[in-house]
């Protein structure tokens, strides 16, 4: 990079220009491949529309503004009634008018709360996934509003003026009754103080008052609590139950939700996250009474879904700020990049992204498919908690990894890396964490009735003998999965296999040669670079990764 302007006492020289501008997704050579691969080729020229618009500078000084200026509750208005809402900076509002403008939060449903056909979940997770490499707190109500329209289908009356207010590309952020908007977001609170993931421990209680119930607990965490309306678990007399809780009575006044603090988090510093009391507050069943669990898990399934995608799109974006720094960071007269340990790092990190764009890809493909195809509705319940378990857990330390790569420049609050690694925990603990997530796909086994779930193991696990050539391991044994306290080998191993199998259909097979041998063949805890890719394999991966200026 030539020599920048002069300041006092020196020139600014060897730094790497900003990634701005950028499309993320024709320079994206594994998400193109994968979209392809999973039945969306036919949204290619939307979604590079999509990538050029949400890599511009613009968009990535809305997020910056979005996390420097994090909401504010008002609790009261200025003559001393209660409000309960939230502020939150004009940049917020920009991100949320984008999202939905695009169909982030509806575009895999019809008017009338339906599924949209395919390819709409493959599409849909490519412009997540590429959204959260650029801001990712706003779109915690995006998700929720997309996934709630899944469990309100067990009340088609109320199924139905909501979709029709859902599916419209329209933000509307006025605090009024949810019937006279052109557009709405919704919320869940599930988790209380004394129970947490356990919500069979919830005390809140609903009782029955003619054609709705009234509400009276707490939730302990209850996200994005501006939205419109939540769905909230709560004890009735049959046992726990899913509620449909607007903010707005049908008479007009506010419902009786009082947010109590909004929470100080390690990361997702723009969405608004709350303690709140429900003070007999009105709300309407969803579901039977006692089937609130049952009933609210079709909709942490999409929003595990989501999750699963985010966290690949904060290690892409780590993994291009660090292939960009090093292509133009000079170091004993060489670049970066040029450098073969850190090149090596470099294309280590990449191979991970590349397995993880694809496992989430065949993941929205398994979840469009669900509906016609039993086999691939066990894929969906059985691989998206092991999905999230490993791509969720590996984030972390990958962004961490990668602010490595740029030295002091990624440490420094002006880099967008210090953000991407608060915000990557979130995505572990949020909607179940790993324990929980293992607990999931044992169930899964164990409670399939038609052993499709069985069927899905006994698939990959065939797949991963035919690329490594070893004999069976112990997801041969019968019982593999009988054994509680060795739970997250057998998921984080399930993981690897799943993501190998969707790699092969997206991949050069010299890429999942690479993963197979250094993600399946060699022991755990590993670190990224201490594998020994072969040089001319890395140039493969890293051309993919990040197309050379």
């Amino acid at each position: 990079m030539s020599a920048g302007p002069g300041l006092d006492t020196h020139e600014v020289f060897n730094q790497s220009p900003p990634y701005l501008d950028v499309d993320l997704f024709t320079s994206d050579a594994p998400l193109v491949a994968a979209v392809k691969a999973n039945g969306a080729g036919g949204e290619t020229a939307a979604l590079a529309a999509f990538g050029r618009q949400w890599g511009t500078a613009e968009m990535f000084a809305l997020a910056r503004q979005a996390n420097e200026n994090t909401p504010k509750l008002a609790s009261f208005d200025s003559k001393g009634f209660r409000r309960d809402t939230v502020e939150f900076h004009p940049a917020y509002h920009d991100l949320m008018r984008a999202s939905v403008k695009a169909g982030l939060h509806a575009s895999t449903w019809t008017s009338s709360g339906e599924r949209a056909p395919p390819p709409s979940e493959v599409a849909r997770a490519a412009r997540y996934y590429m959204t959260a490499q650029v801001e990712s707190g706003h779109l915690c109500p995006i998700t929720m509003t997309r996934a709630a329209l899944a469990p309100l289908a067990a009340e088609p009356a109320l199924l139905a003026p909501v979709a029709a207010k859902v599916v419209t590309r329209t933000y509307d952020p006025t605090f009024r009754p949810w019937w006279q908007k052109n557009g709405m977001t919704l919320g869940m609170g599930m988790t209380e103080k004394q129970g947490g993931t356990d919500v069979r421990a919830n005390i809140t209680s609903a009782a029955s008052a003619g054609d709705h119930y009234t509400v009276t607990g707490h939730k302990w965490f209850m996200s994005a609590p501006m939205c419109d309306a939540f769905l909230v678990l709560a004890q009735a007399p049959g046992g726990l139950t899913c509620f449909f809780m607007p903010r707005f009575l049908p008479d007009g006044s506010v419902n009786a939700l009082r947010l109590q603090r909004l929470k100080d988090k390690l990361g997702n510093r723009s969405n608004a996250s709350s303690e709140v009391e429900f003070a007999g507050a009105s709300a309407w069943r969803v579901g039977e009474e006692g089937a609130g669990i049952r009933t609210i898990i079709q909709m942490v399934q999409l929003t595990r879904l989501d999750c699963v995608a985010a966290s690949a799109g904060f290690m892409r974006m780590a993994l291009a700020q660090a292939v960009h720094h090093c292509r133009y960071r000079s170091v004993f007269q060489k670049h970066l990049y040029d450098q073969p340990m850190m090149r090596t790092v470099l294309a280590d990190l990449a191979l991970e992204v590349e397995a993880a764009v694809a496992l989430t890809l065949r993941l929205a493909r398994a979840f469009d498919r669900a509906a016609a195809d039993p086999r691939e509705a066990a894929y969906a319940r059985l691989v998206t908690p092991a999905a999230k378990y490993r791509v969720c857990k590996t984030a972390p330390g990958f962004i961490y990894e990668a602010m490595e790569c740029l030295g002091g420049n990624g440490y420094v609050e002006e880099s967008i890396l210090p953000r991407l690694y608060r915000e990557a925990p979130v995505n572990a603990i949020w909607e179940g964490s790993g324990n929980v997530m293992c607990l999931d796909v044992l169930r899964a086994l164990k409670r399939d009735p038609d052993a499709e779930a069985a069927g899905v193991v006994a698939a990959l696990m065939q797949e991963t003998v035919e690329l490594t050539g070893a004999e069976a391991t112990a997801f041969g044994r019968k019982n593999a999965f009988e054994d509680e306290a060795a739970a997250r080998v057998m998921v984080g191993r399930l993981a690897v296999m799943a993501a190998a199998a969707a790699l092969k259909e997206s991949a050069p097979a010299s890429v999942v040669e690479a993963f197979v041998r250094t993600r399946l063949l060699q022991p755990g805890g590993r670190l990224y670079g201490a594998d020994g890719i072969d040089a001319s394999i890395s140039d493969i991966i890293l051309q993919r990764a990040l197309p050379a200026a």
